[in-house]
């Protein structure tokens, strides 16, 4: 599919089905579901906290083995979007009114090619 033909809205639907599938991850203990939805060659980075960066899925689900987050992602808000990619804001939801730091995500066609957690 072109870049013209992908709207703002396709990549909302991908980064929900990627923090649906984060948080059933986080509920059973297993990402492999969760990172099969990375490219190959993905990065993912984490800025506010010493861990990273990874490159490649490979790496991406040995850095989710070795270390599982054990708690759950809420969207807050949308800040910026557009066909290939979006920043939002989110929380924990052990604490959903607090705002945990923001997120940028990346797609290529219809999977992650680059995602980055920043820490508040």
């Amino acid at each position: 599919m072109h870049a013209k033909h992908r709207s703002v809205v396709d990549i909302t639907l991908l980064v929900r089905a990627h923090i649906e599938r984060f948080n059933a991850a986080v509920a059973i203990g297993n990402f492999e579901e969760m990172v099969a939805h990375f490219t190959e060659d993905a990065t993912m980075s984490f800025e506010g906290v010493p861990v990273g960066p990874f490159q490649g899925r490979e790496a991406i689900a040995e850095a989710y083995a070795a270390q599982p987050p054990d708690d759950q992602l809420l969207v807050l808000e949308f800040l910026a979007q557009n066909a290939d990619s979006v920043d939002m804001s989110y929380a924990w939801a052990a604490d959903p009114a607090r705002r945990a730091g923001t997120m940028t995500i990346e797609r290529r066609d219809a999977l992650i090619s680059r995602l980055v957690v920043r820490f508040e």
